[in-house]
């Protein structure tokens, strides 16, 4: 398949946030300013983007039954029952890593972030992706392509969410549906534009231009 293809479904056609609801605590939490919606979004490109290709290495080379454990031991083992704790150890590695680039070039949306910051290491968007990379048999250049295709979805989608709602704070929102509840809808009506786009093939898109 090809790269660009990939890039473009996973950022558009198959959102992470949009398509999967993935990732939806900090999308909700920090979605109440571009300014800070902007900077997780940017964190999450980057943990995407190094995490899936680690991953995949981990997965073919260290867990696989013909991986360099069977190899150097001469006995056939399969170790993906460790997929999930070697994941999110890198992925933890790959947060701690932003937060501390964070935290010393922009202390104020360091501290704007809060707790959301770390909690990238649980969010399921992430951990998703790998998932969805060893389910779809990417190649290592395919799932690099789709870890920041991924990541760059979920990057447009908090940062429209959130331009949006700095929009009807001066909106007459009825009170019941103010704060999550008028977030929700959004959020869902966003969805439905994008799933709308899942019956167009990317390369036709690319091709038209």
């Amino acid at each position: 398949m090809n790269l660009l293809d990939i890039f473009i479904k996973s950022a558009f056609i198959e959102n992470m946030v949009l398509a999967y609801f993935l990732g939806m605590c900090s999308y909700l939490a920090v979605s109440k300013s571009i300014k800070t919606a902007f900077g997780l979004g940017l964190a999450v490109i980057f943990v995407l983007g190094f995490t899936m290709p680690i991953n995949w290495l981990i997965d073919t080379y260290l867990l696989n039954e013909n991986g360099i454990i069977s190899k150097l031991t001469g006995i056939p083992m399969d170790l993906t029952f460790l997929r999930f704790i070697l994941f999110i150890a890198v992925i933890a590695s790959m947060v701690q890593l932003v937060e501390m680039i964070i935290e010393k070039s922009s202390p104020a949306l360091y501290n704007s972030l809060g707790i959301f910051l770390p909690l990238i290491t649980v969010n399921c968007a992430i951990l998703g992706g790998s998932l969805f990379m060893i389910s779809r048999e990417y190649t290592l250049p395919e799932s690099i392509a789709f870890g920041l295709g991924g990541g760059f979805g979920w990057f447009l989608a908090i940062i429209a969410i959130a331009a949006i709602r700095e929009k009807i704070k001066y909106s007459q929102v009825p009170d019941g549906l103010r704060g999550l509840g008028i977030a929700f809808i959004i959020t869902g009506l966003m969805g439905m534009a994008f799933m709308s786009l899942m019956g167009i093939d990317p390369m036709a898109l690319v091709a038209s231009k």
